[in-house]
């Protein structure tokens, strides 16, 4: 085992992954470092977004990593591998769950979890990653104003041991990074296409020239989303370029 080699449990933090990137280097915490929460004060979601999470209710979880065999130009590899763990986990008590590109996790179309890669880059290595991971789980009433949130209590009508989910996420997190570790990135990446939220149909979107009708046809290597427009246009977009209508 690799990830999970180490657990160590905050009451309060300001986030997880704080706590992590202080801690990711060789010298200060080994591999596969598990940093859990019971609360965060200033829990961070992508680009500067915050993380909404009732005290005690949530798995609020980051992981040290060292994933140096990966170029930096391939770290998507990583976002996927995290994502695809925590759909696996999710799915086997939602079916009907995907991932929202690049890594948020949807139950049907509300999102159950976010997912923060944080990777440290040197010349051509990439150094460390801390992977930081909010999963809704017993959290039934929702104050932040985000347009679409639900945990795994309200799906499935039951509480949940939070450290049970927590061991098997751990769990599932160590066989996907065991395939980066071992190069089945294509078997990664088909994984995740297999999974993807709205590949293949028509749904609509907009991005800075303003609303259209589009299909996602897949996403690269780099991270980049392909989408093709009813007029046969791909036009590919990074992250934060084209937002999902709901």
């Amino acid at each position: 085992m690799i990830i999970g080699s180490s657990v160590i449990h905050h009451e309060k933090v300001t986030s997880t992954n704080t706590v992590a990137s202080s801690l990711a280097s060789p010298g200060k915490a080994a591999e596969g470092t598990v940093i859990t929460a019971s609360f965060q004060e200033g829990g961070r979601g992508q680009k500067g977004n915050s993380w909404e999470s009732e005290a005690g209710k949530n798995l609020l979880m980051s992981v040290i990593l060292y994933p140096t065999m990966i170029r930096p130009e391939g770290q998507f590899i990583i976002s996927r591998m995290v994502s695809l763990a925590v759909c696996d986990l999710v799915r086997t008590m939602v079916p009907a769950t995907r991932i929202k590109w690049p890594n948020d996790i949807y139950a049907g179309h509300d999102k159950i979890a976010g997912i923060l890669i944080e990777n440290s880059v040197m010349g051509g290595t990439l150094c460390s990653t801390v992977a930081g991971i909010g999963l809704n789980v017993n959290q039934k009433t929702f104050m932040s104003g985000a347009p679409n949130p639900v945990s795994l209590a309200q799906l499935t009508g039951m509480e949940h041991d939070l450290n049970r989910i927590r061991d098997e996420l751990i769990r599932l997190l160590d066989i996907r990074y065991h395939m980066v570790v071992s190069g089945a990135h294509e078997k990664l990446s088909d994984d995740y296409h297999r999974l993807l939220y709205r590949r293949g149909e028509w749904h609509r979107y907009s991005d800075a020239e303003g609303e259209f009708t589009g299909m996602i046809d897949c996403v690269k290597d780099s991270g980049l989303i392909s989408i093709r427009r009813e007029n046969g246009l791909t036009t590919e977009y990074a992250f934060k370029e084209v937002d999902y209508i709901l």
